[in-house]
């Protein structure tokens, strides 16, 4: 199992080979409050690092999930355009935005792990 990294915007990957799997954290789906509508991207489009990926909206707020690495999406994850509620429920596991196929794995070495995200979150209150 890899270890997830994670942005300042509050975007993590968990990447397996070259494949990336890219959601909110759980910090971020907690800030939104009750998410009722999710926006996921095409497969086959291709991302910069940082580019708007996908749009999660909640009661309070919209707010854009940007990719943390460059590459192409694979999927979206359909189940949270059903169900937006499950960003809530499960913001760092099931509840995943995209899955890419990363064109430059030297960009993960830009996020930061767990430990890092932790102490950047302490920053912010």
């Amino acid at each position: 199992m890899s270890d997830m990294r994670f942005t300042k915007d509050h975007e993590w990957i968990k990447v397996e080979g070259d494949t990336g799997t890219v959601g909110i954290s759980d910090y971020a789906q907690h800030a939104l409050g009750d998410v009722v509508f999710v926006e996921v991207p095409e497969p086959g489009r291709k991302l910069a690092k940082g580019d708007e990926a996908a749009v999660v909206e909640s009661v309070k707020a919209a707010s854009e999930v940007y990719s943390p690495v460059s590459g192409t999406v694979i999927k979206g994850n359909a189940a949270i355009v059903d169900q937006p509620g499950l960003v809530n429920e499960a913001a760092e596991g099931g509840a995943w935005f995209f899955t890419i196929k990363l064109s430059n794995a030297a960009e993960l070495s830009e996020l930061m792990d767990r430990a890092a995200y932790d102490a950047y979150l302490k920053t912010l209150e």
